[in-house]
C-alpha cells in the first residue's frame, strides 16, 4: 500500500514537472503557423523568457525567414544515409541545453534512418519529459483519425500522420484561420510556394471547394479538443454547462404536445440535446385513463422521437423525485412543464408535487419553464 502511494505521490510530481505543449493547427500550407510561432517566440523572448528554435522550416518564404533574425537557434545535426547529408533536428543537442521552451515545426515529419525516434512527434514527448515546453505546428491533413476523409476530399494518401494522443495531451491548441480566397491570394502572390508551382498547385489542392473542407475539419477538430478538455479537466461545480433541456409531460394531450414542439424549438436554438419523460404513477396507468388519451400519448412519444429527442418512460408514484433524478442523471438544465390548469398561485399555495419541484430545483440551479 505505501509502494502505491509512493508511487502515485512520484507521478504527480513527474506531471509536475513535464513540459507544457502548445501547437498550432492549419487547414493547409501557407496559413502562417510558422509566422505565429516565430511572432511569439520574439515576444517570449522580449519577456526575458528562454526560447530557442529547435527546428523550423521556413520554405523559403521571406517573411518567415526575416523572423528567424535574431532568435537563438539550436543547430541541426548532419545524418548521412545512403551518400546523402540530411539535416535533422538536433535532439539530444536540444536536451543538453534544456531551454524554457522549444520551438518544433513540422510535427507530422518522419525523421532520417539513425535518429533516436522514427518520427517527430516522437522526439516532442522527449522534450515534454524532459520538463522542456514545446510550441509545435502541423496541418489538419496529417491526424490519423480523419486520413480516409483527408484522401476522399484532395485525392491524395498523406502518409506523414500524427496520432490523435498528441493533441489529447497539448495544453493549448490554436486554429491559425484564413478564408479560402485569402489562401488562394498568398498563394498566387508567392507567399506560398516558387512562382514555378503556383500554377499546379491552384489545379491541385488549392481549390475552393477542397480549401473549404479542410477549413471545416480544422475547425471542428479545434471545437473538439477544447469541448474534451472542459468535459474532463474543469470540475464540474464551476464549468459552464451546456444547455440540455428535459421536457415533462403527462397523459394531457392538450399540454403534452405544446411542451414537446415548445421545447424542440428551444433545444434546436440551443443546439442542445433534450428528453422527454413520462412519470406514470397509479392514476395514469393504461387501465386508468381512456383510450384516446392512450393514443394521444403514444403519438406524442412518437412526434417527441421525429423532433429528436430521447423519449424515457419511468412507473412511479414518486414524480418529483422521478424528475429530480432525470435531472441529475441527464445534467439538465432547464425543466419544461406544461401551464397547469389551475392559475400558478393556487399551485404554489396548493400542489405538494410543485413546491417539492421548486425547492429541489432552487438548490441544484436548474431553471423551470412553464410553456402556455
Amino acid at each position: 500500500m505505501k509502494d502505491d502511494s509512493v508511487k502515485k505521490f512520484l507521478e504527480l510530481i513527474k506531471k509536475s514537472r513535464r513540459g507544457k505543449l502548445k501547437i498550432y493547427i492549419g487547414m493547409s500550407a501557407g496559413v502562417g503557423k510558422t509566422y505565429r510561432m516565430l511572432q511569439e517566440s520574439h515576444a517570449l523572448l522580449r519577456n526575458g523568457i528562454d526560447v530557442c528554435i529547435g527546428y523550423v522550416e521556413t520554405h523559403k518564404r521571406a517573411e518567415t525567414e526575416a523572423l528567424v533574425a535574431g532568435l537563438p537557434i539550436i543547430p541541426r545535426k548532419n545524418i548521412f544515409y545512403r551518400g546523402k547529408e540530411i539535416d535533422e533536428m538536433d535532439l539530444q543537442g536540444i536536451l543538453n541545453r534544456h531551454p524554457e521552451i522549444v520551438v518544433v515545426d513540422e510535427l507530422a515529419h518522419t525523421n532520417a534512418e539513425g535518429s533516436k525516434n522514427f518520427k517527430r512527434w516522437q522526439d516532442v514527448f522527449d522534450l515534454l519529459e524532459a520538463g522542456i515546453s514545446v510550441i509545435s505546428a502541423v496541418n489538419i491533413q496529417h491526424l490519423e483519425s480523419i486520413n480516409e476523409e483527408i484522401e476522399q476530399i484532395t485525392g491524395i494518401n498523406v502518409t506523414e500522420r500524427i496520432p490523435d494522443k498528441i493533441l489529447e495531451i497539448a495544453d493549448e491548441i490554436v486554429n491559425i484561420d484564413l478564408t479560402a480566397d485569402e489562401l488562394v491570394t498568398r498563394l498566387k502572390e508567392g507567399k506560398i510556394y516558387d512562382k514555378s508551382k503556383i500554377e499546379r498547385a491552384l489545379e491541385n489542392f488549392f481549390q475552393a471547394d477542397k480549401i473549404l473542407q479542410l477549413r471545416e475539419l480544422a475547425l471542428k477538430e479545434v471545437v473538439h479538443q477544447v469541448e474534451r478538455k472542459i468535459q474532463t479537466e474543469i470540475p464540474k461545480s464551476i464549468k459552464l454547462r451546456p444547455e440540455r433541456f428535459l421536457a415533462c409531460i403527462s397523459s394531457n394531450a392538450e399540454t403534452a404536445g405544446v411542451v414537446i414542439r415548445k421545447t424542440a424549438r428551444l433545444a434546436s436554438y440551443y443546439r442542445s440535446s433534450w428528453v422527454v419523460l413520462y412519470v406514470q404513477s397509479d392514476a395514469e396507468s393504461f387501465d386508468k385513463i381512456k383510450l384516446d388519451k392512450q393514443r394521444h400519448l403514444i403519438n406524442h412519444f412518437k412526434l417527441a422521437t421525429e423532433l429528436g429527442a430521447e423519449v424515457i418512460k419511468i412507473k412511479s408514484n414518486q414524480v418529483t423525485q422521478s424528475i429530480i433524478n432525470m435531472a441529475t442523471e441527464k445534467e439538465i438544465t432547464t425543466i419544461c412543464i406544461g401551464k397547469p390548469h389551475l392559475n400558478i398561485f393556487q399551485v404554489i399555495m396548493r400542489t405538494a408535487i410543485f413546491n417539492q419541484l421548486l425547492r429541489n430545483l432552487a438548490s441544484q440551479e436548474i431553471d423551470l419553464v412553464i410553456l402556455s
